[in-house]
């Protein structure tokens, strides 16, 4: 049953029986669901009441999906979800360089979906990892500074040297944060994956070096001679500059 403060998603898909499956599905979990049918039903709807996350297909008739997760990245901040009959692994890279959060396959089982909507809204609000019973860790501290680069965890913000924000997906925000905690350190591709997509993970690991070239964009002079973010052949990642906290 929905109640009044549920959090809201959108559902855009041109199939009718897919944006009933999964609204009905999703509000049986407590979410509030619009059901969309076109992109512009959804800057409509983002316009007057944007919702927390959106799922949305790529293959919209006479529209490109791409464009339309481009939109919502340069203009609002939520979650988004790819759930399309696209599994070609250059649609999944494209997806998750636009922006998205996660990119799920049609056909797809109902309860994973959830599950992987759940984790993408956890990541968002910044709910802590790890089993509720375990130990409570050490306070991470609130802001890290980098190259006059100010990252507040709590407000999820990365502030530039100019004092404009950095606009950053969720992905972005947490893997930056796994790699400011650890400077000097090579990361493997598999434990920055764990850090930040947990449980959730898949086989897909093209995820984390998809966010580094996203990352470097913004936050490197120059993207392609990278000195914040430097791969480690075989290896992983290394976050070079020095950090403090505050």
């Amino acid at each position: 049953m929905t109640t009044p403060n549920a959090t809201h998603i959108a559902v855009l898909d041109d199939e009718l029986d897919i944006t009933q499956l999964l609204g009905n599905y999703l509000k049986t979990h407590g979410f509030r669901v619009s059901q969309l049918h076109s992109g512009r039903a959804l800057m409509d709807l983002m316009a007057r009441d944007a919702p927390a996350l959106v799922l949305l297909d790529l293959g919209l008739p006479g529209e490109d999906g791409f464009v339309i997760a481009r939109q919502l990245r340069e203009h609002w901040r939520c979650g988004l979800v790819i759930v399309t009959g696209r599994g070609d692994a250059v649609d999944k890279v494209v997806g998750l360089e636009v922006g998205a959060d996660d990119y799920v396959t049609k056909p797809f089982d109902l309860r994973e979906l959830v599950a992987r909507v759940k984790a993408v809204l956890r990541r968002i609000e910044g709910a802590p990892a790890g089993p509720a019973a375990a130990a409570p860790a050490p306070a991470a501290p609130d802001r890290l500074v980098f190259e006059r680069f100010q990252l507040d965890t709590g407000a999820r913000r990365l502030t530039h040297p100019d004092g404009h924000d950095v606009p950053l997906t969720s992905g972005e925000f947490d893997l930056l944060c796994v790699l400011a905690r650890h400077p000097g350190r090579v990361l493997s591709r598999d434990f920055l994956l764990e850090q930040t997509r947990g449980r959730e993970a898949g086989p897909f690991d093209r995820t984390i070096d998809v966010q580094v070239g996203r990352l470097r964009k913004k936050i490197e002079a120059d993207p392609e001679q990278p000195q914040i973010i430097r791969s480690v052949r075989s290896a992983g990642y290394v976050f070079v500059p020095q950090v403090t906290s505050s």
